[in-house]
């Protein structure tokens, strides 16, 4: 059996229906039913209905996106798939891997990913923040890009731009205020990229401008249990493997403002003996990074009955 890893994807893999090739699973449907008792409100008419819309809404998104993940996983050791070596999960994805390693519970998990939605959103004024992914041009000269958009800029005015998610050798996301961002797609097309896409999100997530949302958020981790985890979980905002509580809080509290180091994530698998990156959830976005970061790692998605029983063959 080769050493495997799972992982969990976050905002932008949702979709109206995204858990509809489950069918009547009894694991997905006991993981939306507690998820929706926890929040009081029905999960599963939201996911099966939509509109596109509503579940595009940061603070909808996230809940029915940790439940995504954590129903494909349920499901998986229902079925009796292997336990794997590693987890980890991009941003919000990291909260469906801390409650695979049962750090947390899915009832805890998800009024906290609905409050941390919420901090975000709120954080910063709708139109005041912006994104953008940067590709076709290596991290470090994103991350020089930005650094001299924002020295452009009178401190005094706040304005700001950093690279924020670092999601395949080739693809870097920037998040800021929306002239910074503005002008550092001006910018870094300038220096060579082959494209600087505006994303269509409420705000700049995983940016400096965040830091009042994770106030919010650190508030309510400290108020919730988390247990030493059974399956260790390579962490967003410093490549770690922590398994005591209070640093699993203090990583979770930093990786609202800090940047998610998915390639390095993917590496730090590979260099502890990982041969096959599995996602766990809705989409395949992960699953096309990890391709594009080692193409030597064997990579693939768990989206339903027919893929699962793929993977547990070749798994097994």
């Amino acid at each position: 059996m080769s050493t495997f890893a799972f992982v969990f994807p976050g905002q932008g893999s949702q979709s109206v229906g995204m858990l509809d090739a489950w069918g009547d699973h009894p694991a997905v449907r006991e993981a939306v039913a507690e998820a929706s008792d926890a929040l009081g409100e029905d999960l599963a008419k939201l996911i099966h209905e939509g509109p596109k819309e509503a579940l595009a809404l940061t603070t909808n998104t996230q809940p029915v996106m940790l439940v995504a993940g954590v129903a494909a996983w349920r499901a998986w050791r229902a079925e009796g798939g292997a336990e794997p070596a590693l987890l980890a999960g991009h941003s919000l994805g990291e909260y469906s891997a801390w409650v695979a390693a049962g750090a947390l519970s899915l009832a805890q998990a998800a009024p906290l990913v609905r409050l941390r939605a919420a901090a975000m959103q709120e954080a910063v004024p709708v139109g005041t923040g912006a994104m953008a992914a940067i590709l076709g041009l290596p991290a470090d000269q994103v991350v020089s890009g930005c650094a001299a958009v924002t020295a452009e800029f009178d401190p005094a005015s706040g304005e700001r731009v950093e690279a924020v998610n670092f999601n395949d050798p080739m693809q870097t996301v920037i998040a800021g205020t929306r002239a910074a961002v503005e002008r550092a797609c001006e910018h870094l097309k300038a220096a060579g990229a082959k494209r600087a896409l505006p994303l269509p999100v409420s705000a700049p997530f995983h940016s400096s401008l965040m830091r009042p949302a994770a106030e919010r958020l650190r508030e309510r981790l400290e108020q919730t249990e988390f247990a030493p985890p059974r399956i260790d979980v390579i962490n967003n905002v410093d490549v770690a493997i922590e398994r005591d509580p209070a640093r699993i809080r203090d990583a979770l509290y930093r990786q609202a403002f800090g940047p998610v180091r998915w390639v390095e994530t993917v590496v730090a698998m590979k260099a502890r003996g990982v041969s096959t990156v599995v996602e766990c959830g809705p989409g395949k976005v992960l699953s096309g990074l990890v391709k594009r970061i080692d193409p030597s790692l064997e990579s693939g998605a768990i989206d339903g009955p027919a893929t699962l029983a793929e993977w547990k063959s070749r798994l097994a």
